[in-house]
């Protein structure tokens, strides 16, 4: 079963906060992706879930859109590809066009159609992967020590007149400027989960369309629900589109949000209640025990 034109309606009811705030006007951008009917026995188009999703076409009916399911149900990939396809830059050590972790996501884009608002449509947001948060913060901490370099040499160059070196250090100053601004005294400089509010913070902006692969990697549950506290705010107040996939029951539980479960193949609307995670996180809360004694 593919969620969209043709199938039912998606519909989620969550069980937690419902005053989102939401109204028409916060329709998402990318309105969904249509797919061609390609056929090949290689990864990706030997994944069930992607073979069930060609010749059709996945709906984003709300701004929010939550992919749930077991590791290798395609989550991953299938958001790879969408990142691939409308060229979302990527929060990590590469560009979607570089990565070479993402050359079935590549793959799958060129079979792609991605279908926007043509009112709405904007070029803002991010692809964003936990496991690509620590390479690019090695990648800022390079950039301001390659850049502190190139100023010290400058200052020590005694052939240079004042005037020519004050043009040098212009662009290296303003870089320089820019990358504190924007990551304070330096992304290595905060815990992990710190680290990865604080990037995630000075990244968001108006309208954006942001791809999550399992942000809640490197976070506490306090510091999901503060991840999840600043995307309600962005999607309510500036517009913002979110389309993610998650193991955490506090991510799945995103007011308002369409969930879709991937399993056997197939991808199908389903409601917080319904998701396996959930059940089996409330049945080990309450009587750890029942589990352990099995292990």
């Amino acid at each position: 079963m593919v969620a969209g034109i043709g199938s039912r309606p998606i519909g989620v009811s969550m069980p937690v906060p419902r005053a989102t705030g939401l109204t028409s006007d916060h329709l998402p951008q990318l309105r969904g992706v249509r797919f061609d009917d390609y056929r090949a026995d290689r990864f990706p188009f030997d994944t069930p879930v992607i073979q069930g999703l060609l010749g059709n076409y996945l709906a984003f009916k709300k701004p929010v859109t939550i992919l749930v399911g077991e590791n290798g149900s395609g989550k991953s990939t299938l958001l790879e590809g969408i990142a691939c396809r409308i060229n979302a830059h990527a929060i990590g050590a590469h560009d979607v066009r570089q990565d070479e972790s993402l050359v079935a996501g590549r793959a799958l884009a060129q079979i792609m159609t991605p279908i926007w608002d043509p009112l709405k449509r904007s070029h803002r947001g991010f692809f964003l992967r936990a496991e690509d948060f620590f390479g690019f913060a090695l990648r800022v901490d390079r950039m301001k020590a390659e850049l502190k370099a190139q100023r010290a040499s400058l200052l020590a160059d005694d052939t240079l007149s004042p005037m020519a070196r004050g043009y040098a250090l212009q662009p290296i100053e303003r870089e320089l400027s820019d990358l504190g601004f924007l990551y304070d005294e330096g992304l290595d400089h905060h815990s992990h989960g710190e680290a990865f509010l604080e990037l995630f913070k000075s990244r968001l902006q108006p309208g954006g369309v942001y791809l999550l692969d399992e942000p809640e990697a490197p976070l506490s549950p306090t510091r999901q629900l503060t991840l999840l506290s600043m995307m309600m705010l962005v999607v309510r107040e500036q517009g913002a589109q979110f389309i993610m996939a998650t193991h955490s029951p506090i991510m799945m539980a995103f007011p308002d949000a369409t969930l879709l479960h991937l399993s056997g193949g197939e991808i199908a609307p389903a409601s917080f209640d319904e998701i396996e995670h959930i059940s089996v996180m409330r049945s080990f809360l309450a009587d750890p025990e029942a589990y352990l004694r099995h292990l």
